[in-house]
């Protein structure tokens, strides 16, 4: 008989995609959530730092309000990032080998965004924690696997490109 189960990958994947829907940004929805051995370390969504108003709460986004596009300027966002959040909640220790599982919404249509990548602030972070690998939701049962390993011989800071 045929195994019918889905892959480890989508499985964890619709669990960072739930997380996602606790996101308060305005314009995207992004979830994480970090598994090592088959074990969830950590998860995280983007949202304003603890104690200060998210943007949902405000009805107004800065990023927005300023006509800023994406992957610009994100100094001048209220919110810290799925990935970051998920990194800040688990051990460097526990998390070095670990996979980073991303999945991002479009706030206004509720679809996956296809194009879903870490920023480089996040990539940096990523690269810190010890994380081996990321995969990122591109449909509901398709994924991009990247080896963290690229980010750190593929250095975007010294190209001027990147990549969001």
């Amino acid at each position: 008989m045929q195994d019918l189960r889905q892959s480890k990958e989508n499985y964890y994947l619709d669990i960072a995609e739930t997380v996602a829907h606790r996101a308060t940004c305005l314009r995207k929805k992004y979830g994480a959530i970090i598994v090592k051995n088959d074990s969830i370390l950590a998860t995280g969504y983007n949202g304003a730092p603890r104690g200060r108003q998210n943007c949902c709460d405000l009805n107004f986004c800065q990023r927005e309000k300023l006509g800023i596009p994406r992957g610009e300027r994100y100094e001048l966002c209220r919110s810290v990032h799925a990935e970051m959040n998920a990194i800040i909640a688990a051990s460097r220790e526990n998390m070095l080998g670990s996979t980073l599982y991303l999945v991002g919404l479009d706030t206004n249509t509720g679809e996956l965004v296809s194009d879903a990548c870490c920023c480089t602030m996040c990539k940096r972070t990523v690269i810190n924690a010890g994380i081996s690998s990321v995969v990122i939701r591109n449909t509901p049962t398709e994924f991009t696997v990247i080896n963290v390993r690229e980010w750190i011989f593929n250095d975007d800071s010294l190209s001027g490109t990147f990549g969001y």
